[in-house]
């Protein structure tokens, strides 16, 4: 009878570790995405608004109007600074996943090799008990037809 794997507990969290770090760098990679979606869609709104301005200057336009164009440029500048930055994090936020996840795929392989090694090694000890007692059977059966032979003579 094989014996159980006394490490098998640390093998299932190292799974459990191991599902979480993968469910986690899924979710962080969701959230780069998220990330640079919302970049490209500033980056097109400024240059969409760009355009607008420089369309509206060429027909003519009050000072209070161009300042007002030209501050909210600044600000969607600003925005685009600060989402580039989000992105960034959001990078270093998935790099750092990777490396868990790698760090306890590593871990939980290193215990499923302990677990096949103390496996295979119970299958040897079974294996060679189970010589052990069909040796001693054929001992045993042999040594009962040299008995019976004995007899009729």
């Amino acid at each position: 009878m094989i014996k159980p794997f006394s490490l098998q507990p640390l093998v299932h969290l190292a799974q459990q570790k191991n599902d979480a770090a993968a469910k986690k760098l899924g979710q962080l990679n969701q959230q780069q995405q998220s990330a640079q979606a919302k970049l490209d869609a500033l980056l097109q709104y400024r240059k969409d608004y760009q355009a607008q301005f420089q369309e509206a200057a060429r027909n003519g336009m009050p000072p209070a109007e161009m300042k007002n164009f030209q501050d909210f440029i600044e600000r969607l500048d600003q925005a685009v600074k600060q989402q580039t930055a989000a992105i960034e994090r959001a990078k270093a936020g998935v790099q750092t996943g990777r490396n868990e996840l790698m760090d306890t795929t590593r871990k939980m392989r290193s215990f499923d090799t302990l677990e096949q090694r103390h496996i295979e090694a119970e299958k040897k000890l079974e294996a060679k008990s189970e010589q052990r007692t069909q040796d001693e059977l054929t001992g045993r059966f042999a040594a009962h037809r040299a008995a019976e032979k004995d007899a009729e003579q």
